[in-house]
């Protein structure tokens, strides 16, 4: 597939990484030199110099040709304008990446089909759903619901009272009609895909596919016991900051600090029933004093990586229940993971999730790129004569580092096994390591 890539900042260079290594054909477009000359040292793709939204620029990068266009500039207005002219001057698909909730409307979401454009994301937006989900499961460090919540991935942390530890993973399968299933390990910095005589250790991370009727017996097995969140404190005034206060004010208690005395005085007339606090994040004695060890939750979104996992490495070790940082610093994600934060969202994966569905030939309903093990899950429609319905999965030659974790057919939900057969139009769910994810498409095309 080519696909062209407009803006090579963090996240433009981030898609690039992760397309390139797909097979992807990739050409990435940017007016800055000096940062299409590091994505040329870092990655295998094309660069192009110039303005996305001038014609003359989107036909030097071969816009007539593409499959794929991905706008993610820094500038909204850019975004939107460069995604309709290559569009229009012949790109097949279009996607844009906006900053403004009022775009995600119906209403506002056919106006974008109209003009052209396929898809828009917002990852702040996106980013701060995901971190008023995991409020809920404050047990499981990711939680991820597919084909309308019928299945859902849970992962969580193995602590020293979970009744895992020492247990072998086949323990857990002989039951016929299990309902939840193991599709991967962190261990480390070593993700495995677990056989049946692996076993679990303190500390392990864990991945699980399970049932709907199944998740709370699964959150239990980590050690750890759900909090009900009644008192919050966000660091950060940002996109995402915002967004969680204003959701969730009218039912908890909620402090937001920012360390501008600006942004903090105009949050403070917006979000009318959050406790707005202009102090420094990182100030040990400022977040004693406002009762940072009083709080159920807490969650790190200042937009810079170092702060908001000094800021949570503190919320750790005065007792916080849930402690959630942004960390955009892929190099830090694993330092943030050791010191204790529970979970880590990071805008990038959140992006690569919204888009990497559009590059697969198969039907993708859903892609969650994990931060916790840098791998995916997916959500596929089988498609009929496909390769994953010639026999019974131990027989069709399914990648080894993947793994199916559950099927949804019609109304019936079941967890894959090695014996399981799978049908056209099945749903399935399934975990793999990012180099077979374009081979595991191939089996359900």
């Amino acid at each position: 597939m080519k696909i062209i890539i407009a803006g090579a900042g963090d996240m433009g260079t981030h898609l690039a990484k992760m397309l390139s290594g797909n097979g992807h054909e990739i050409t990435v477009v940017d007016v800055d030199s000096k940062a299409l000359a590091e994505i040329d040292s870092l990655v295998d793709v094309v660069t192009v110099e110039g303005d996305t939204t001038q014609f003359s620029v989107l036909r030097k990068s071969g816009v007539r040709k593409c499959d794929l266009f991905i706008a993610v500039r820094s500038v909204e207005n850019d975004n939107i304008l460069s995604a309709v002219v290559a569009k229009q001057m012949g790109a097949k698909k279009a996607i844009a990446r906006v900053d403004s909730s009022e775009y995600l409307e119906p209403n506002s979401k056919e106006v974008f089909i109209d003009m052209g454009i396929d898809y828009i994301f917002y990852p702040e937006h996106i980013a701060a759903r995901e971190v008023i989900n995991l409020l809920g499961h404050t047990s499981t460090t990711e939680y991820v619901e597919f084909s309308g919540g019928k299945l859902s991935l849970v992962a969580f942390r193995l602590e020293l009272t979970s009744p895992l530890l020492g247990t072998k993973v086949i323990e857990e399968s002989m039951d016929e009609d299990i309902d939840y299933r193991t599709v991967a390990i962190v261990r480390g910095s070593q993700t495995i895909i677990p056989q049946l005589d692996d076993h679990y250790e303190e500390g392990d991370m864990v991945y699980v596919i399970a049932r709907n009727n199944a998740t709370q017996r699964v959150v239990e097995q980590s050690g750890r016991n759900d909090v009900t969140i009644r008192n919050m404190m966000i660091l950060g005034g940002s996109r995402i900051g915002v967004r969680i206060a204003s959701e969730l004010q009218n039912d908890i208690n909620v402090k937001l600090v920012d360390y501008n005395a600006d942004k903090a005085f105009r949050l403070a007339e917006f979000l009318d029933k959050t406790l707005i606090i202009n102090e420094d994040g990182r100030d040990t004695e400022a977040m004693l004093e406002e009762d940072i060890a009083g709080m159920d939750a807490f969650v790190a979104v200042t937009g810079r990586s170092e702060t908001n996992i000094l800021a949570a490495m503190l919320a750790k070790r005065m007792g916080v229940k849930k402690v959630i940082a942004e960390v955009e610093n892929i190099n830090y994600i694993s330092l943030a993971e050791s010191i204790g934060v529970d979970t880590i969202i990071n805008k990038k994966f959140i992006t690569a999730s919204n888009i990497f569905r559009f590059t697969m030939a198969t039907d993708v309903q859903a892609v969650k790129c994990l931060t916790g093990s840098q791998s995916e899950v997916m959500e596929f429609i089988v498609k009929p004569n496909s390769p994953a319905t010639k026999g019974a999965i131990k027989d069709i030659g399914f990648p080894e580092d993947a793994i199916i974790g559950g099927v949804v057919r019609g109304d019936r939900v079941f967890i894959a096994v090695d014996d399981t057969c799978i049908n056209a139009y099945d749903r399935v769910v399934v975990f793999s390591m990012p180099e077979s994810v374009m081979r595991v498409a191939e089996f359900f095309n």
